[in-house]
């Protein structure tokens, strides 16, 4: 059996053949099914899931706007038919993805340490463009962010409350799980610069872990990571844990750390094996919240899928639309026209509430949208059992994953012609460390009525929420604009 055959896989239709594109369709319907017969029946049918993703996965947002009930059977049924379509490949042939739960260990993974030598930082502080925003310089930078429609007034003022008791920072009494320690967008280093307790999982890549380790030693904080040999201390060459092939011996190994654990989500891989990843994820929060209740959950949403978002953000966009310059009228009419309506679309109908921020990128392709939007189901559903979970929107990054897609990192150079802001990785990271840091103290924020609105709290969106223009309909001509300052 190949490497890519084990583990959690997808299962195998009757050619035998593994299609990524029967299981995202079937799993949509069946998220649809229980609030949205039609809907289901859509995706079900759709011929060309490739292309035809984009409306399907608007609708699970829509469906879900009526009641909150109606969001969370969505989310239930969509992780329901995960866990009961998605295979686990071993030796001894398949199982279903529930067995993981119960499944022995395949190998025992044993805790190494490492203890950083720093002072932890003793106030919040945000790279920005080369500088450390810190005091009222950083008071005034969440200032322009919310007058510039940038983030969520609510993302803004956790970050002052933040900053207003640093001794949150270090998070005394919890660890928490980087899954994806090695991850651009994920907390590890900032979290470790301010003196907290983390336990990072990665993959079992010796260079990786020297620029893991060589990061926590450096730091004020304490690093824990699992390796498979007693005594084998703080070596690269023995540390980390496949996602995909060893849930139960991680979620085990997670089960034991000290004080409450924390589980990040910052997990990223390419195609199909996105979604292999986050399925196995999924599977290990499962186990992991049966042996540890305690357990609180953290993901970083993606800024490019769908959100329902607040009549605030409808009518800043609206008053954009009707703001902009003469030449952007000039030129967006005939546009409009001869693309048949799809470029420069207004963002919303003015006075929607709430508003429907579409903002999938079609070159990221199902697969990623599947990943990313099973997270989304995992929050909703833990937030209704009552857990803690931090879960925010993050603002599009110029992260490796990006810039390597030469489209996207051409729209992003040219984003900031439609109002939109692309962060560079080191203040995203920074500004979501601390979103995270401010929910792990405040039980997950406020309680609030709808999903949506859980979803839209604390959204650092980049401006995609409250730009005059529909995302989709101004990604071409950003791409067009901004091709010159990608390649350069």
């Amino acid at each position: 059996m190949a490497d890519d055959d084990q583990g959690v896989v997808f299962p195998a239709g009757p050619d035998g053949r593994r299609s990524t594109a029967a299981l995202g369709r079937a799993v949509v319907a069946d998220a649809l099914r229980p609030v949205d017969p039609t809907g289901a029946l859509a995706a079900e049918h759709e011929t060309n899931w490739r292309a035809g993703y984009l409306t399907h996965f608007r609708r699970l947002v829509e469906a879900g706007l009526p009641t909150a009930g109606a969001a969370q059977m969505i989310a239930g049924a969509g992780l329901a038919s995960l866990h009961a379509r998605m295979r686990v490949a071993g030796a001894d042939g398949e199982t279903g993805l529930d067995a993981l739960t119960t499944a022995p260990v395949g190998r025992s993974l044993r805790t190494a340490e490492v203890r950083g030598t720093a002072e932890p930082e003793r106030e919040l502080t945000l790279p920005f463009h080369g500088n450390r925003l810190r005091g009222d310089a950083l008071m005034r930078r969440l200032d322009r962010w919310v007058d510039g429609g940038v983030v969520e007034p609510s993302c803004a003022e956790a970050v002052r409350t933040v900053a207003a008791n640093p001794g949150w920072l270090s998070l005394p009494g919890s660890t928490v799980v980087v899954l994806g320690a090695g991850a651009e967008m994920g907390p590890l280093t900032a979290l470790l610069r301010w003196g907290a307790r983390v336990a990072g999982v990665d993959l079992p890549r010796a260079p990786l872990w020297e620029r893991i380790l060589e990061t926590a030693r450096g730091s004020a904080g304490t690093l824990l990571f699992p390796v498979a040999e007693p005594g084998a201390g703080a070596d690269a060459h023995r540390a980390g844990a496949d996602l995909v092939t060893e849930v139960p011996a991680i979620a085990d190994w997670a089960a034991g750390v000290p004080g409450r654990p924390v589980l990040g989500n910052y997990v990223y891989a390419d195609g199909a094996m996105n979604v292999r990843v986050s399925t196995a994820v999924d599977a290990l929060t499962v186990r992991l919240a049966q042996a540890r209740p305690d357990v609180a959950l953290a993901f970083l949403a993606t800024p490019t899928d769908v959100f329902a978002v607040p009549a605030e953000a409808v009518a800043q966009s609206v008053r954009a639309y009707a703001g902009r310059s003469r030449t952007a009228k000039l030129v967006g009419r005939p546009l409009r026209t001869v693309s048949g309506g799809r470029l420069l679309r207004r963002a919303y109908v003015p006075g929607a509430d709430p508003g429907i921020a579409d903002s999938l990128v079609a070159q990221q392709g199902p697969n990623y949208a599947l990943a990313k939007r099973l997270q989304r189901w995992r929050a909703t559903v833990a937030r209704a059992s009552g857990s803690t979970v931090s879960m925010n929107v993050a603002p599009p990054t110029r992260t490796r994953s990006v810039v390597k897609n030469r489209a996207l990192a051409a729209a992003y150079a040219g984003a900031h012609r439609f109002g939109v802001e692309v962060f560079e990785p080191a203040t995203a990271n920074v500004l979501m460390a601390a979103l995270l840091v401010h929910d792990l103290h405040t039980g997950g924020g406020p309680v609030h009525d709808h999903p949506w609105r859980d979803e839209a709290f604390e959204a650092a969106h980049g401006g995609l929420w409250r730009s005059p223009y529909a995302p989709r309909s101004a990604l071409g001509l950003a791409a067009l604009l901004g091709y010159g300052a990608a390649r350069a």
